[in-house]
């Protein structure tokens, strides 16, 4: 592969595994004018969210397997043709249950994406090269939340909501032809593997009894999860305790996703020095630290809107190198079931971060306490799970 190819391929790869990130982080600083316009509560308008998060993690579980099973492409043109339909769906309602419902439908299309992209991650580079690879994917990823929530909050701002979801279905159908014309095939279908429940699950099973493999499953997809609560969080916490408006969050969050995006290229140069389960104990470790400082802070009151913006900054630092060196170690051990492995692994982060989600909207109230006390616990289960997990992976 040229390095033109290369680069192209990654941007594609990149822009698949951001279609659901760009839904979600596009129509946050809707959030208010959502739940105005529907009249109902932002804790209602959270659990459109958490619906998300929840189509994410049980459509994981089905596309694995079609991708292993009919190749990368078929499933993946499956996929996105739902997520656009639910997407114009979701700018035809009118009431916050259809919206949740919605939600959940375009999260089923759109996460095929996600998993095609780590799966062709897997296939298409060396071992020794798939964690330099995830970290310029997520470098593609991490562009969203510095632009997403901006468009959003003038989209939202000038048009309505409404409109949010008409781009979104847009966006995804301008990806269609360049994954047709461009995008490499990967691995070819395995005739020999069934799609039926029972062989299914057992290719599950098989996969998730790999030491390695649960291990950074559960510390990736626990520790990671602390994106998940302050993405839930952040709109409550910036636009009605703050007293921003929707374009100063949508630039706040755009700052905070900057720590994301640094980091992530900074892990592409650690790597030249450090291992990747090096860099993940390290990370965990001090975003453990931040994180209880977070906690204190904002119960007793320490921070004002910079403070707090900056500790929050070096808390979210850790997302950009945990996530690609856990991603990498958690798939290295297959080739063969690489879909299944990439769909369990994203399901497991989906379902906890629609938890942990879920775990904001249920503890609100009226403060930033839920979402930080959120964010600390992924750091320090995710820790503890990478200790507990690392005598039976050498």
């Amino acid at each position: 592969m040229s390095r033109k190819e290369y680069t192209i391929t990654i941007l594609i790869l990149g822009t698949l595994a951001t279609i659901s990130p760009f839904s979600v982080d596009m129509y946050l600083p809707g959030f208010p004018a959502i739940a105005a316009d529907l009249n109902t509560s932002i804790a209602n308008v959270q659990l459109s969210l958490t619906s998300y998060f929840a189509g994410i993690s049980v459509g994981q579980l089905i596309y694995g397997p079609l991708l292993d099973r009919f190749g990368r492409k078929k499933p993946l043109y499956v996929g996105l043709f739902i997520y656009i339909l639910a997407s114009l769906a979701c700018v035809l309602t009118n009431t916050v249950e259809s919206l949740i419902f919605m939600r959940f439908i375009q999260a089923l299309g759109g996460c095929v994406g996600m998993v095609a992209a780590n799966t062709l991650v897997r296939d298409l580079f060396p071992v020794n090269k798939t964690a330099q690879a995830f970290s310029l994917v997520i470098l593609v990823i991490a562009v969203s939340p510095m632009i997403a929530p901006a468009v959003g909050a003038y989209v939202t701002a000038s048009l309505g909501w409404h409109y949010v979801f008409l781009i979104l279905a847009i966006i995804t159908a301008a990806i269609i032809p360049a994954v047709y014309f461009i995008l490499p095939e990967g691995n070819l279908p395995d005739t020999a593997l069934s799609i039926r429940l029972v062989p299914v699950f057992k290719a599950y099973w098989e996969v998730s009894k790999n030491p390695q493999f649960l291990t950074y499953m559960l510390t990736g997809g626990i520790a990671t999860s602390a994106i998940f609560a302050y993405i839930a969080g952040s709109p409550d916490v910036f636009i009605n305790i703050y007293k921003l408006n929707e374009t100063q969050y949508g630039w706040i969050f755009g700052i905070l996703a900057f720590a994301m995006i640094g980091t992530t290229q900074l892990n592409h140069l650690l790597l030249k020095v450090f291992s990747s389960r090096e860099i993940i104990r390290i990370t965990l470790i001090y975003q453990s630290i931040s994180g209880i400082l977070l906690v204190a802070g904002t119960i007793y009151d320490w921070f004002n809107l910079y403070t707090f913006v900056g500790l929050m900054f070096i808390f979210l630092t850790g997302q950009g190198l945990t996530n690609p060196n856990a991603a990498a170690l958690t798939l290295a051990p297959f080739s063969k079931n690489a879909g299944s492995a990439s769909a369990l692994m994203g399901s497991f982060r989906m379902g906890m971060g629609g938890l942990v989600s879920a775990m904001v909207s249920v503890m609100h109230d009226g403060t930033a306490v839920p979402m930080v006390i959120m964010m600390t616990a992924c750091a320090l289960a995710g820790l503890l799970a990478f200790s507990a997990g690392r005598k039976s992976t050498g």
